[in-house]
């Protein structure tokens, strides 16, 4: 393995790690929020939890995207 296959393989790395990383405290955030307003205004509870669903479901499609292409690096750099 050459040196610049190694950096590439260590970028796909890493994108993955911070991907994961900014995805958890986004959704941890969004989780804290949600709950948030249904304590405040649980007759809304509803559409709460469905633009709730909605933020986490984006959130972890970035992620996905995010690891598709670092494997898609990593298979050329072993390619």
């Amino acid at each position: 393995m050459t040196i610049g296959a190694g950096l590439v393989a260590l970028a796909a790395g890493l994108a993955v790690a911070i991907a994961a990383v900014g995805s958890a405290t986004a959704q941890g955030k969004t989780a804290v929020a949600a709950l948030d307003a249904i304590w405040r205004q649980p007759d809304a509870a509803g559409d709460v939890r469905g633009a709730m669903m909605l933020a986490l479901a984006f959130q972890e499609a970035l992620t996905i995207f995010v690891m598709l292409v670092a494997l898609m690096l990593a298979l050329k750099v072993t390619a």
